[in-house]
């Protein structure tokens, strides 16, 4: 549901909006593969869909499809994203224990079911993958690296704020780490996104951890396809935004499933079936690099660090009449 806030006014125009999202993309890119020690790489915007390369999202979502005659091959699909890509890319490029990738991630969702403020068909992230140490998949250096993300994040909104005084946007890079079992304890009788909604009101930066497992309710908090996060080990970087006063979700990230946990949550989640498929042949034989990583939504931090109201108007993607009509009506302009 499109939501217009009271008062809203554009901080930049057209032109300098241009100029901070280059801004931004930059300095956040230095300030996070410095963070975590990544090198950026090249990435397929397709892949064959019987590799089992591309991320499932919630089993439902239908990948835009095509063949390539000229192959001589089967179905290509648009990535949804390159969560399983990346880690088949760390053991074909050669990486070693403490070093990643970061790559530029642009996918298609045509089943988005909402499109609003912060949801659009286009998704641009930056997709990242870090080898990690068997003794390093634990809680703690989950919980590491995710404040090395928040502060490489509220590096470049001092950046930004120093580049554009005119953009008042301040991060609190004060973490608070919460499971979705203990989210739904505080408030049972709401909905997922209402229980981030009312947690960030006093919270502004919160890592929710554990998404994608039944909680004692017999739902999970969130989908989370079982081939890439191990459930236990995982989780959503959320803020308050100000400007919508809402929960903000800026990234979805983890430690992966290594042969013990792909087993069971393949099982699980129903889907026995992908065991045969090289991606999870080669990881529950044990061939693939231990690792953490995850996406951090371009638009939405270039959003979110500019103050603006609409990811429109820091991407170019496709809306309903209705909300072409009220954004023009707001004086919100969508690229």
């Amino acid at each position: 549901m499109l939501t217009i806030p009271e008062g809203y006014k554009t901080v930049l125009d057209v032109y300098d909006t241009q100029q901070c999202i280059e801004f931004i993309k930059s300095h956040f890119q230095s300030n996070f593969r410095a963070a975590l020690n990544l090198k950026r790489v090249s990435a397929p915007l397709f892949v064959r869909a019987d590799t089992g390369l591309n991320d499932d999202l919630n089993g439902v979502e239908r990948p835009v499809s095509f063949d390539v005659p000229a192959t001589g091959t089967g179905e290509y699909q648009i990535v949804h994203s390159l969560a399983k890509w990346k880690r088949w890319a760390l053991r074909e490029y050669d990486f070693r224990v403490g070093n990643g990738l970061y790559t530029d991630m642009n996918a298609i969702r045509r089943d988005e079911p909402v499109l609003d403020n912060l949801h659009s068909v286009y998704v641009d992230q930056w997709d990242w993958e870090k080898i990690i140490a068997p003794e390093q998949r634990n809680v703690d250096f989950l919980k590491y690296t995710v404040q090395r993300i928040v502060d490489a994040i509220g590096m470049t909104c001092d950046e930004v704020r120093w580049a554009f005084p005119q953009i008042k946007t301040e991060i609190c890079r004060d973490i608070t780490f919460i499971t979705a079992q203990e989210l739904e304890d505080l408030y049972p009788h709401l909905a997922p996104p209402e229980r981030e909604n009312e947690f960030t009101k006093t919270h502004e930066t919160v890592f929710l951890m554990q998404i994608g497992k039944k909680l004692r309710s017999g739902q999970p908090h969130d989908g989370r396809a079982p081939d890439y996060d191990d459930w236990e080990l995982n989780g959503d970087i959320i803020v308050r935004s100000h400007v919508l006063d809402r929960a903000f979700e800026l990234s979805s990230m983890g430690i992966r499933v290594d042969p013990e946990s792909l087993d069971k949550q393949l099982t699980e989640a129903g889907c026995d079936y992908r065991r045969e498929m090289p991606f999870h042949k080669a990881l529950l034989a044990g061939e693939l690099p231990l690792t953490i990583g995850g996406g951090i939504g371009q638009s939405r931090l270039c959003m979110l660090l500019m103050g603006c109201a609409h990811i429109g108007e820091v991407q170019s993607g496709v809306w309903d009449e209705v909300t072409y009509a009220a954004c023009r009506a707001a004086g919100i302009n969508l690229l």
